[in-house]
């Protein structure tokens, strides 16, 4: 864990305008998940890519070699929240996001 893996972001979902933390050394999908926010997904490693979505304004690091998309939709700003961090505030687009009960991790 660097440093870096400390903060925490404001992450915005368009078009609901649904607003949750993400910690940097937390998946984008995770941190949703757990303020109550269902983004699309399956597999979960970044091969699938059902989570696909864009990310308007900000920057996000993946932890793997190759998260799944090409250099062209990485310049267009398509990134996967299964495996992207956030490294600043962001507001990405998915109309398919959800709202549900906050993930319970402790199991209660």
């Amino acid at each position: 864990m660097t440093s870096d893996d400390t903060a925490i972001h404001t992450v915005t979902v368009q078009p609901a305008g649904w607003v949750f933390a993400a910690p940097a050394s937390v998946p984008l999908l995770v941190a949703a998940q757990r303020a109550g926010i269902r983004l699309p997904s399956s597999c979960r490693n970044g091969t699938c890519r059902a989570c696909l979505c864009e990310s308007r304004h900000g920057e996000v690091a993946y932890r793997i070699e190759w998260p799944g998309l090409s250099a062209d939709e990485k310049a267009a700003g398509i990134i996967l929240p299964c495996v992207a961090h956030a490294r600043s505030d962001l507001v990405i687009e998915q109309a398919a996001a959800r709202c549900m009960p906050p993930f319970d991790e402790s199991g209660g």
